[in-house]
């Protein structure tokens, strides 16, 4: 192996150590985090501003409440949000995706429309106007994020099936007489899983983003601690204090990072021959 080749393939598992110890963080954080600091979000617990490294290490809001303890009992809802929320992008994307590929026809054609209108629909627009209209609960938001984003997890399911349908072992299991509903799931459904399951994972980040631009537009549930909750509940005291915005969006950077080179590491381990394309590029 050229030195090159060598730096490259160093510089690539850098990125995937990257992001598997920022995510090894973030899930530290939302089971580990409330055990060890057992601080209440929303108790004031202190005067306004308190600049951090003082008797809190993060400092305090405009409330005087701990923006550690926010963090803390944040990560899990943000996180919830993201995976609930890629969990419903995943069904329906998926759902569509294969009953559109494996069937071809009026059927796939009158799928692809219907996913076209969402497809061009302004993710975030869609989402913010079903929130404020069902009111901001956190259920409603995890269903607007998946109901605004379903449309890309769909076209690439059905691109897969596409490409699937016809191979040898799908064609044998139908001249065996195998129902469509059985071939999709025990013949072409596993086979087109990678790809999926990388586009999850980076679409947890995406979730977690949209809960935050919600948040700081005022759409939060006022109810649940999240990062974005704290992001949008203290973005106008920014110029009094930076710390109860700066941690949170820390925390969201972080998070989103770790997912995004997570997900690429995932794409190299699930497909072998584009890391060999990368390495000998």
């Amino acid at each position: 192996m050229s030195l090159g080749r060598r730096l490259r393939w160093v510089r690539a598992n850098l990125a995937a150590c990257l992001g598997l110890v920022l995510l090894a963080g973030v899930l530290g954080l939302a089971t580990l985090g409330p055990v060890l600091h057992r601080g209440d979000p929303w108790e004031r617990v202190g005067r306004r501003f308190e600049t951090p490294g003082g008797r809190f290490a993060l400092g305090t809001d405009h409330q005087g409440r701990d923006v550690l303890a926010g963090i803390v009992v944040g990560a899990r809802t943000s996180l919830l949000v993201g995976v609930a929320a890629a969990a419903i992008i995943l069904v329906i994307g998926v759902t569509v995706g294969a009953v559109a590929g494996y069937h071809g026809g009026r059927l796939d054609e009158v799928l692809m429309r219907v996913t076209e209108f969402f497809q061009i629909l302004p993710a975030f627009l869609f989402a913010m106007v079903l929130v404020a209209i069902f009111s901001p609960r956190i259920a409603v938001i995890v269903l607007a994020i998946g109901v605004s984003n379903w449309a890309g997890t769909a076209r690439l399911v059905r691109a897969e099936f596409l490409s699937l349908r016809e191979r040898d072992y799908v064609v044998a299991a139908r001249a065996l007489g195998v129902g469509d509903a059985r071939i999709i799931r025990r013949e072409i459904l596993p086979n087109a899983l990678p790809p999926v399951i990388v586009n999850g994972s980076l679409t947890v980040g995406v979730a977690i983003l949209f809960e935050t631009g919600l948040s700081f537009l005022g759409l939060a549930d006022p109810n649940v601690m999240s990062w974005g909750y704290m992001i949008g509940s203290s973005r106008i005291y920014l110029r009094d204090a930076w710390w109860p915005v700066t941690f949170p969006g820390l925390a969201i950077a972080g998070s989103v990072i770790g997912l995004s080179l997570f997900g690429d590491w995932l794409n190299d381990v699930l497909n072998p021959r584009l890391k060999e394309r990368r390495q000998t590029a």
